[in-house]
């Protein structure tokens, strides 16, 4: 399971190491998107933030029930407090960014209904708000700041397979 704040790298990475490991990788975002026909962005707007987060905790449930492979989930899916208790039982890598990395590798994303605005602020606030629940619910940190994909991905790896 990938956790971190939006920057972090959480689908590109899982991707990446999903190919490595050969199993399938799954992104907690793309599978409610799929199901409700609209972007996480437009379901912010037509529905509602905490229409969304609903969605989003039940497909995060049903991701970790399936799950056979990689999943990245949401940065704002540990949010729910169900959502921390069902991770417990897995292996939770936190990819660990910081405000100024992120808003270099998020920019002006229009996508990210949540950092609509001043991006750095947003970021700076959710790091705040979130961070104590990352570090919960981890049990591998792994650092991405200043590092390619290739470097985090092997890191994760190693720390994994630890």
């Amino acid at each position: 399971m990938l956790i971190g704040a939006p920057g972090a790298g959480k689908s590109t990475v899982g991707r990446r190491v999903a190919e490595r490991l050969k199993v399938a990788f799954i992104d907690t975002d793309a599978l409610i998107e799929e199901e409700a026909g609209m972007s996480v962005s437009d379901m912010f707007v037509e529905l509602g933030e905490p229409e969304f987060r609903r969605r989003e905790e039940e497909a995060v449930r049903r991701a970790l029930d399936e799950q056979t492979g990689v999943v990245a989930l949401g940065g704002g899916a540990i949010l729910s407090e169900l959502t921390r208790s069902r991770l417990a039982d897995h292996t939770v890598v936190w990819l660990r960014v910081t405000v100024s990395d992120a808003a270099s590798r998020v920019g002006m994303n229009q996508a990210r209904p949540l950092l609509l605005g001043n991006v750095r602020g947003r970021l700076t606030q959710l790091l705040n708000e979130r961070t104590p629940l990352y570090e919960s619910v981890a049990s591998i940190t792994v650092d991405t700041d200043g590092r390619a994909v290739r470097e985090v991905t092997s890191s994760v790896l190693a720390a994994v397979a630890a």
